[in-house]
């Protein structure tokens, strides 16, 4: 429910404070006296779309302030307009986005007014009036459509690229099975071009290496006075003593450890010497087949395992070409176990919006008569769409005959202003419970209607505002003797500008406003018992 709302500098008003009550609130005001700018105003805390021509001229920026309950807590909506453009939403405070702002407002309140009347003239509204009315069995039957409808589309689309790459792939599969066998030929190992890389070094060196081997091992081993003999020599005489300390035992396990070094480091000396003995010739072949890798390299990779990956990829391919027809008949066969059950969740939605559309035709009805439409016939005609598209395999529309003996036809070729104004307000009778939003606006929702209809018009509102709180802005007097709230909007100048007030009325000033509205701007006893009358006619019936 909206609870309050200030506005600074917006338009004509430099700054007026209201709060709004449960029930039924009226605002009324004399023409251009600004009761457009409160909705606007309204509408901006909302969340609509800002325009900065409407900052009050002399004024930096506009601020509207809104204070409502939202899901049981009070919050603050705050709405800043700079003359730049800047545009600044808070929520509680918090600066949030434009979107957050809609997200919770839609949640508060719903404005309804000229565009709704628009709006309910184009078919492709009506389905979702249809599918709003009886939400909870619709809802599931629409989401299993939905998810019927996303898995066909997506086998479909998987169908129609193999169909579409078909010709394409045939032709690359002859360049594919080229590129494997070169790969598979090659029988490359991962890591083999460092290992080879390594052996071009070694043998490019060997006499340098061999010659250095060589010294090596007659240092360690070679002659007499080698290290190996001297540490054996060593290692002998320690051990004989080791036996008085176990200091002397650490010194000749330590000696026992190097001489087991020194004959490993022998033997791969040996080992490096014997790689350095190389048959004529190897040199080349292994330059040979480095070229051969660098060359796949070049082709399909930096590494050898990118090389590999490349050519599992290229076998995929090669996979999926060999297997066409396989996949072929396997992705129409998932395609036409999609399309129906595509087609069976759309006949289930089809059949619940048709009951819908039913249930909810015979209760607009119902409401337009008592609307002053006594002859008035309403057909929701819910049809076989031309395709399933996203929304459905159905078309809606709303056919209408206001008097008697008139066929059915379009809303929009048969209805007047007035006439639809009435209509949207016995289809938000209607369906106002189950929107489940706390607070409606109604913006000329009066249009065209007068007299006994103005009544009924009345009436109605009294009876959605039971279970929602109403803020209507009006020319009626009929409404506004409803009214549980009134309110009137008026201007006033001063030198330099004009600027529009909004003022909460007691009921004497709401007696003098109902007879302006009666009567004009001319106030006389006549008209005010007229309008205390009228307000003692429209009060509720129990």
């Amino acid at each position: 429910m909206i609870e309050h709302i200030r506005i600074s500098d917006f338009a004509i008003i430099k700054t007026t404070d209201v709060d709004f009550h449960p029930g039924l609130n009226v605002i009324t005001g004399e023409t251009g006296s600004g009761k457009s700018i409160i909705i606007e105003a309204m509408s901006l805390a909302l969340g609509a779309r800002a325009d900065s021509s409407l900052v009050r001229r002399g004024a930096d920026k506009a601020r509207i302030q809104m204070q409502a309950e939202l899901d049981g807590e009070s919050c603050i909506i705050t709405r800043e307009l700079s003359r730049n453009g800047r545009n600044l939403c808070r929520l509680n405070g918090d600066l949030v986005s434009l979107s957050q702002v809609q997200e919770a407002a839609c949640r508060i309140a719903d404005i309804h007014g000229q565009y709704d009347n628009q709006a309910l003239l184009d078919p492709e509204r009506h389905m979702e009036l249809v599918d709003a009315y009886r939400r909870e069995e619709i809802r599931p039957k629409f989401q299993a459509f939905t998810s019927a409808y996303v898995n066909y589309k997506a086998v479909r689309g998987r169908l129609n690229k193999l169909l579409h790459d078909e010709r394409e792939n045939r032709r690359r599969a002859d360049l594919c099975r080229y590129e494997r066998e070169e790969i598979d030929n090659a029988q490359l190992r991962d890591g083999e071009d460092t290992e080879l890389s390594e052996r071009i070094s070694v043998l490019k060196n060997s006499e340098k290496i061999f010659q250095a081997m060589s010294l090596a091992q007659e240092l360690l081993s070679g002659g007499e006075e080698n290290a190996e003999a001297m540490i054996g020599q060593a290692e002998s005489q320690i051990d004989s003593v080791a036996a008085y300390s176990s200091e002397l035992k650490d010194i000749s396990a330590l000696l026992n450890g190097v001489s087991a070094d020194l004959q490993e480091l022998n033997e791969r000396i040996r080992t490096v010497m014997d790689k350095t003995d190389f048959q004529p010739g190897e040199v080349d072949q292994v330059i040979s087949r480095m070229d051969l890798i660098d060359s796949l390299k070049s082709k399909y990779g930096r590494s050898i395992k990118e090389i590999l990956s490349y050519r599992d990829r290229i076998a995929g391919e090669l996979e999926l070409v060999e297997n066409f027809e396989e996949q072929k008949a396997a992705l129409e066969k998932q395609t036409k176990e999609a399309l129906d059950i595509l087609k069976e969740k759309t006949a289930e939605l089809t059949e619940a919006r048709q009951r819908s559309a039913q249930q909810l035709q015979e209760a607009i009805v119902r409401e337009l008569h008592d609307l002053n439409f006594p002859y008035a016939r309403l057909q929701i005609s819910v049809e076989k769409a031309p395709a399933i598209t996203s929304s459905g395999g159905d078309t809606c529309e709303f056919l209408i005959s206001t008097n008697k003996g008139e066929p059915l036809k379009s809303l929009a070729k048969t209805v007047s202003g007035g006439e639809i104004s009435r209509i949207m307000l016995a289809i938000k009778n209607v369906t106002g419970d189950d929107d489940q939003i706390p607070t409606m606006i109604f913006d000329e929702i009066d249009t065209g209607i007068s007299g006994v209809t103005a009544s009924v018009v009345a009436r109605k509102l009294q009876q959605i505002a039971k279970n929602h709180q109403i803020l209507c802005i009006t020319h009626l007097p009929q409404i506004a003797a409803a009214a549980d709230t009134n309110y009137r909007i008026y201007k006033d100048s001063d030198d330099d500008a004009t600027y529009s007030h909004i003022q909460l009325l007691n009921e004497e000033q709401k007696t003098d406003e109902i007879a302006r509205l009666l009567g004009g701007d001319a106030v006389t006893n006549l008209t005010r018992k007229s309008a205390e009358e009228l307000i003692r006619a429209m009060r509720p019936h129990d």
